[in-house]
């Protein structure tokens, strides 16, 4: 599925940057946390030139996203791109190719979240950005 959301370029919509596949599953050790893993982890840019980490947690049927996950995600850039800007992103899949995708921000404890919707196209076909909606939502810590 996550082939799927690079094909569309639902990322580079969402979050209004051009980005590029680093690695998928980059497992890595984090000190004070041991061994972690990330779905896929991007890098880009956006069009002042800032720099960009974006790691991708992906979920799919019963399964959801999870703080431990997203915290770790960020402890991952802090330790092995720390001069990039990191934006750690899930991405919940649907049915009927509807995907969520949630961005979060840390503030202390809690974080912020911006979430956007869209269609997932078959594979032949694009995404229509126009159906991509958003809202934003803060979760308590």
């Amino acid at each position: 599925m996550l082939a799927r959301v690079r094909y569309n370029r639902l990322i580079d919509i969402f979050l209004g940057i051009a980005y590029y596949s680093l690695q998928n599953h980059f497992r890595t050790t984090v000190p004070g946390m041991g061994q972690v893993e990330t779905d896929e982890i991007y890098v880009g840019v956006d069009k002042r030139g800032s720099h960009y980490a974006v790691p991708v947690q992906d979920k799919g049927g019963n399964d959801k996203l999870n703080r431990v996950q997203i915290e770790q995600d960020i402890a991952v850039c802090a330790a092995k791109l720390p001069s990039l800007i990191c934006r750690p992103v899930g991405i919940q899949f649907m049915r009927n190719d509807v995907v969520a995708l949630f961005e979060f921000k840390t503030g202390g404890r809690r974080y912020t979240r911006r979430v956007g919707k869209a269609l997932l196209a078959g594979s032949a076909g694009l995404s229509d950005p126009r159906g991509f909606g958003q809202t934003q939502a803060t979760i308590g810590g």
